[in-house]
């Protein structure tokens, strides 16, 4: 039983929750992304360099044969995940870029100016300074 309360106390830190939402957070950006890509920027940059898609650029290696199928070098696969990567790492910098200005800003922000001193405090002062007189 000790070992399930090491693990319920080790999975309820902050820390790992957090990485869990990040992580959970993540795969879906990476989806967007992906289709972002995929759907949005492959198609016009495909059709720019002469209604190509992507993922069909590859080297043939070895023909296909009744009992295997064609060895190929899939490239425009690759180049494909590489603007993924590129767009994500993009975005990734972008982020921790404001977060870094917002917390720059805050510590230059000036300090706020403490409290005028209360009624009590005031008498209490003048009470000081007539002591030490």
């Amino acid at each position: 039983m000790k070992i399930v309360d090491e693990f319920k106390a080790f999975a309820m830190k902050g820390n790992v929750v957090d990485m869990a939402v990040g992580i959970i957070i993540g795969a879906a950006f990476g989806k967007i992304v992906s289709s972002m890509v995929n759907d949005i920027i492959m198609p016009p940059l495909g059709l720019l360099i002469g209604g190509v898609n992507f993922t069909d650029l590859r080297v043939v290696m070895k023909a296909a044969t009744d009992a295997h199928p064609a060895v190929t070098w899939n490239y425009g696969n690759f180049l494909q995940v590489i603007f993924d990567f590129l767009i994500v790492a993009f975005s990734v910098f972008i982020v921790i870029k404001a977060m870094n200005a917002a917390k720059k800003k805050e510590a230059t922000a000036p300090p706020a100016e403490p409290p005028a001193p209360t009624k009590e405090e005031t008498l209490l002062t003048e009470i000081r300074d007539l002591l030490k007189k």
